[in-house]
């Protein structure tokens, strides 16, 4: 799991991770933390009774001697005959998964478990972007509702779906390099995606958690320890290749189809098309300076207000994440786990301690090189599937004392009930603050920064206290971050300005609403 990146891996206890997608085992400070995504889950479909079919697939696909029946389905339309799917399974490069197949179980997982019960119809794993357009069209003639997946951390579960079709790109992940650009299949996963360009003394801002495909992530914004150097993941796209509801292939960028171009940098997957490839722009793969200052509770509020200063004034090349955790013994744990990309940390950390007011109780600072700190920040090279429910504001501008004390009273409320809780603050400004090349869709350039509201449990109590969060910072908050995805709240919040261009770029590429969903523009 990630240390920083609860967006795709988080973590309990005196959860320390700074925003991320599994459990961490330890974090920077050797704590045990907790980790990522949210939303309720849906109800797993009835069972359907397959009749048998007249064919047999070859070898290199997947699919049951049954044919599914076309009894409706809570996502779909009734369908008028059953698909043909042994003629649609031996088109494929990939392999098709059927709710009878040898696999399937496994097939259909996303990283939360809390998604297992979601059935789809079918699952294509794709080998190829023809296998991604033989699918859309494939699924258009036969009324099947279809959503990608590339690592399927989606918090609500938006990559999977019942009685539906389920598009896996995770097979498509090829990597090249020349000149300063990475080429990319959409399913590479970040850690993999790192360790590649680290032969080339080469990076990507990114999240951290290990496992996070690059599509998701990119097509959501992309925030990560360089955010504020470089940008977000999606401001270093040069052009994308996109499989769009009609089934046809194309390449997007600054000066080829330039509105699909711009909204997919930002408004989230499954919305537009199903992206199969990136080329990006890459970053120096430098030195990377650490810091960990951690104070007591009684310093928290002064914290709060400090870091905000923080994220407002410290030069571009710092960056620091505000991680207040309930701890099971009810008090909270507050620290903050910054990052400087001169390659010393020293000097980011004296800034902050100023502007707290206080000096930090314990205080470690290190010095990592590229893969070094990929590895620490996401906790190793894979994490585990984790359970969670989470969600986000994103706040306009600093907090006032009010604020602040409903937002740290949220994080202490759960800590005295025992549930696991965290609140991790990400800073935005600097680079993130400007557009990029061609534009994008999303929305929070102006913003402070995000909150994420985490906690690993999934019951009544971490939902009670997501909804605390939310109602601690509303006054501040502009909305919500698309990759911290929640239930019970309007998808517009998620897009701000954007939504109205949004819309329209809807309207363009999938008139007849093909992408469609409880979470879909």
């Amino acid at each position: 799991m990630s240390l920083l990146d609860r967006r795709s891996v988080l973590i309990a206890g005196a959860a320390v991770t700074l925003a991320g997608c599994g459990n961490a085992t330890k974090d920077a400070g050797g704590t045990t933390p907790s980790q990522t995504p949210s939303s309720t889950a849906t109800s797993a479909p009835p069972s359907t009774t397959p009749p048998t079919t007249a064919t047999t697939p070859p070898p290199s696909t997947v699919v049951p001697t049954t044919t599914p029946s076309s009894t409706p389905s809570t996502s779909a339309p009734t369908l008028t005959a059953a698909p043909n799917w042994n003629s649609f399974a031996r088109s494929l490069k990939g392999r098709l998964y059927l709710q009878a197949s040898s696999g399937y179980a496994a097939s259909h997982q996303l990283f939360n478990p809390r998604w297992d019960s979601v059935r789809p119809t079918a699952v294509v794993k794709a080998a190829a972007p023809s296998d991604v357009q033989k699918a859309i069209l494939f699924a258009r003639a036969n009324k099947l509702a279809l959503v990608p997946k590339s690592g399927g951390h989606s918090y609500v579960g938006a990559s999977t779906i019942a009685n539906g079709m389920q598009v896996d790109v995770g097979g498509l992940k090829s990597m090249s390099y020349s000149n300063g650009v990475l080429t990319v299949g959409a399913g590479a996963r970040l850690y993999d995606v790192h360790a590649f360009l680290d032969r080339y003394g080469r990076s990507l801002p990114t999240g951290t958690c290990p496992t996070v495909g690059v599509a998701g992530l990119t097509l959501g914004g992309g925030m990560g320890i360089h955010t504020r150097t470089y940008g977000l993941t999606c401001d270093r796209v040069v052009s994308m290749g996109v499989i769009t509801a009609d089934g046809k292939a194309h390449t997007v960028s600054a000066s080829s189809e330039p509105d699909l171009f711009w909204a997919l940098r930002g408004s989230g997957g499954g919305n537009l098309g199903v992206v199969t490839s990136f080329q990006f722009s890459t970053i120096p793969a430098t030195k990377l300076g650490f810091f960990r200052l951690t104070w007591p509770e009684s310093q928290a509020a002064a914290v709060v207000r400090g870091w905000q200063r923080f994220a407002q004034t410290a030069p571009t090349t710092s960056w620091g994440n505000l991680h207040i955790d309930a701890k099971s013994n009810g008090t909270l744990s507050v620290h903050v786990l910054g990052v400087s990309t001169t390659g010393n940390a020293n000097a980011a950390a004296a800034q902050l301690e100023s502007f707290v007011g206080a000096k930090a109780s314990a205080r470690t600072i290190s010095v990592k090189s590229h893969l070094e700190a990929v590895k620490y920040l996401g906790g190793g090279t894979t994490s585990p599937r984790q359970g969670f429910l989470a969600g986000s504001d994103v706040l306009k501008g600093p907090m006032d004392a009010a604020a602040i004390s409903a937002l740290l009273g949220a994080v202490k409320a759960a800590a005295r009930a025992g549930t696991p809780a965290s609140a991790i603050l990400d800073p935005l400004g600097g680079q993130a603050a400007k557009q990029p090349a061609g534009g994008s869709s999303w929305a929070w350039r102006s913003a402070l920064c995000t909150v994420q509201w985490y906690s690993s449990s999934q019951n009544s109590a971490a939902r009670t206290f997501i909804a605390n969060g939310h109602r601690a910072v509303r006054a501040y908050s502009a909305g919500g971050y698309v990759n911290y995805l929640e239930t019970g709240r309007a998808v517009s919040t998620y897009y701000g300005a954007s939504w109205a261009r949004l819309r329209s770029a809807k309207a363009k590429y999938d008139p007849a609403n093909f992408f469609h969903g409880p979470f879909a523009i």
